[in-house]
């Protein structure tokens, strides 16, 4: 079965980036720039939160691996969806919780999952999360690929970084790679 591709966006890229590089079935994850105004925007722009872009990881997994509602899981359990354009003391639009997708059928499971998921009220206030078709993506800098493997001591991986990392070890050791 071919990779296919999804674009998620749980805050600062280099946590996200972070958790999704260790899931198996992952085959690459890229920190990027979506859905916003600014053709190829740089960090800076996004930063000052007026080019509309969502710092986001674009992945490319092997669903025969792990299939979309398993990421999602993932992902909703290692950031806040129901904070709009926030993600702990980290705020602005750059930040908001989004799932976008070029497949339209990532889009319908992503709305299935965030319903189950209100149903079930696992969390305290309503999902903000938006789901929308992936556009005007850009690869972000080289210097934030690989960003908390690079810089595992700096003060923001080992405060906010770290504790996204060992939920995942945590709530889903079992889809990690080995």
């Amino acid at each position: 079965m071919a990779l296919q591709t999804i674009a998620l966006g749980g805050g600062c890229f280099w946590c996200t980036e972070a958790v999704f590089g260790r899931v198996r079935g992952v085959a690459h994850v890229e920190s990027g720039y979506a859905n916003g105004n600014t053709p190829a925007p740089s960090y800076e722009q996004v930063c000052r939160g007026d080019t509309g872009h969502a710092e986001v990881v674009r992945l490319r997994f092997d669903p025969a691996v792990i299939g979309l509602r398993e990421l999602l899981a993932i992902f909703f359990a290692t950031h806040d969806p129901c904070t709009r354009n926030r993600q702990g003391n980290d705020v602005g639009p750059q930040y908001r919780s989004g799932v976008y997708f070029d497949d339209p059928e990532h889009g319908a499971i992503a709305r299935d999952v965030i319903r189950e998921l209100e149903q079930d009220r696992l969390f305290d206030a309503p999902i903000t999360t938006e789901v929308q078709p992936l556009t005007n993506y850009s690869a972000a800098e080289d210097c934030h690929q690989d960003y908390f493997a690079h810089h595992p001591q700096q003060a923001y991986c080992t405060f906010v970084v770290a504790p996204k990392v060992g939920k995942l070890r945590q709530r889903f050791a079992r889809y990690i790679r080995n």
